[in-house]
């Protein structure tokens, strides 16, 4: 039976993980995708700054310091909800914290599943390396890991995630993966 009622999903995941995968894959199947990251990226690029992972990360520290830590989901949230007055399933690529996770389930009005991709810390790392947009080094990975643990809550998302997904394979066995756990959601017949 195919889903009728409205939900967002959010891929929650450690960088490299797979989550941007599993939300691209989506988009490429018809759904909505908002990519949380890309309200970080349109502010570097307002401000006149170079997309590098340390603009990144200052503008991202920035926009927290200055409005909250819940600013990225709450800048988020108006194409969230107009998202949803279109289409019944929306994805939401890299939800942060706990405190986003809170407000988005308090504001959206409709059922949020938490999807976490886990993959080992060490091929997660591998991948940082040697993907070609905005690749990290491991020292830049491990720093980019306690920063999103220790500043932006990370870990309680993943921690209360509905489901798992492990992504230690090939990007097709995850997609296999994610299509298994859609059917069992009832997204898919």
């Amino acid at each position: 039976m195919a889903q009728s009622a409205k939900m967002a999903i959010a891929f929650v995941g450690m960088p490299g993980s797979g989550k941007s995968v599993c939300a691209e894959y989506m988009a490429q199947q018809g759904f909505y995708k908002y990519r949380f990251g890309q309200i970080v990226v349109d502010e570097v690029h307002h401000r006149g700054l170079s997309l590098t992972p340390l603009n990144e990360r200052m503008v991202r520290e920035d926009i927290r310091n200055g409005e909250g830590i819940n600013a990225i989901a709450q800048r988020a949230l108006p194409h969230l909800q107009t998202a949803l007055q279109a289409h019944d399933v929306i994805i939401i690529d890299g939800l942060y914290g706990f405190g986003e996770y809170k407000l988005l389930q308090s504001t959206l009005g409709v059922p949020l599943v938490l999807i976490a991709v886990f993959t080992s810390r060490h091929l997660r790392y591998q991948r940082l390396a040697s993907r070609t947009e905005r690749p990290l080094t491991n020292e830049e990975a491990r720093t980019r890991d306690y920063r999103e643990i220790e500043n932006l809550e990370k870990g309680g998302p993943i921690a209360i995630a509905d489901y798992t997904i492990l992504n230690d394979d090939t990007r097709e066995e995850l997609i296999e993966r994610l299509e298994q756990l859609l059917e069992r959601i009832g997204i898919r017949s």
